[in-house]
Order: structure tokens, then sequence, then C-alpha cells
């Protein structure tokens, strides 16, 4: 039994006088850590598909702006009616000049 109690008294001494690094670490710090890094991470996430979303709007508000910018505008009658009798007039001239011209 001495032998018992003197290996107790041993380990207890010892085990006291074990640096603390030894003990387990606190992971809180290292929880908090990665928690913080996640929160950012998603964040991010959010920001970029923000950012795309509005940059297409963006760009499709400008693209139909420019295909307006481009579009004929729209004719009247009076507008048909006037192509119609310039179109009828050079058809009769080329039809004169080419009956003449040989």
């Amino acid at each position: 039994m001495k032998r018992i109690g003197a290996v107790i008294v041993f380990v207890v001494v010892f085990s006291l006088l074990l640096p603390t690094s030894v003990l387990p670490a606190d992971d809180a710090k290292v929880k908090e850590g990665m928690s913080q890094v996640e929160r950012g991470a998603k964040e991010t996430a959010t920001g970029v598909g923000t950012t795309v979303v509005e940059g297409a709007k963006y760009s499709g508000e400008k693209l139909k702006d420019a295909g307006q910018a481009t579009a004929e505008p729209a004719k009247g009658v009076w507008g048909h009616a006037r192509d119609g009798a310039v179109g009828v007039g050079r058809g009769v001239k080329n039809f004169f000049t080419s009956l003449f011209s040989n």
C-alpha cells in the first residue's frame, strides 16, 4: 500500500507542476473567429449577388435606351402616302428614261 500511496502523491504533485499548455485549449475564440469568417463570406456573397443583379438591370436599361434612340420614328398616313407617291414618280421617270435612252 505504501507504493500505491507514493505513486498517487507523485502523480498529484507532477500534475500540478505540468504547464497549462498541456491542458485542452479553450476553443471559444476559434469558434468566434470561424463564425466571423462565415458571416463575412455570407455578406460578401450577398453583396456580389446584389451587384450582379443591379448591373444587369442597369445594362438592360441602357440597351433599351440605345435601341429606342436608333429606332425610326413612326410614320403617319401622310408619310406613307408621300413615300408611295415618290416611289411611283421614280418608277415613271425610270421607265421613260430607259425607253428613250436607246
